[in-house]
């Protein structure tokens, strides 16, 4: 889930890594539970954000992460055209994704980036599956 920024994910991931360490959690579960602690870290740092009222000089936008792929077949591109496409569509992805409320984009990375169903994203959200259903829908809604 988006935080905002690489440093605050970062510290998301090593309070992640903490728990992890110092909870007895069997392998089959391993997923499960770091999942759920990464979205509710990831939920309770932007809440907090919020109510610091922090400041941002300008227009705010997240820090847009490059990322690598194998060439399509047939298709030769430039590095600088590689980068190009990556920068821009990793701009637009969190661009539309800070539209989204930070539950609506919880909901919606959980269910449609990481392919949860309805019943895991409601565990890891802490609400119903009817409302996980709703928030997700509302997220597509915006996006679109």
């Amino acid at each position: 889930m988006p935080v905002g920024s690489i440093s605050d994910a970062e510290d998301v991931l090593q309070e992640a890594s903490v728990r992890w360490s110092t909870q007895s959690v069997a392998a089959n579960s391993t997923r499960a539970f770091l999942t759920t602690v990464v979205t509710r870290l990831s939920l309770d740092l932007l809440k907090s954000a919020r109510v610091r009222r922090e400041s941002y000089v300008g227009p705010w936008l997240p820090e847009p992460l490059i990322a690598t792929w194998a060439e399509t077949p047939g298709v030769t591109q430039s590095p600088e055209d590689r980068l190009a496409l990556t920068e821009s569509l990793s701009l637009a992805f969190l661009v539309l994704l800070e539209r989204l409320s930070p539950l609506e984009r919880g909901a919606f990375l959980l269910r449609e980036v990481f392919d949860h169903d309805y019943v895991d994203v409601a565990r890891i959200l802490g609400l119903s599956e009817a409302a996980c259903r709703q928030l997700v829908a509302r997220a597509r809604s915006h996006i679109d």
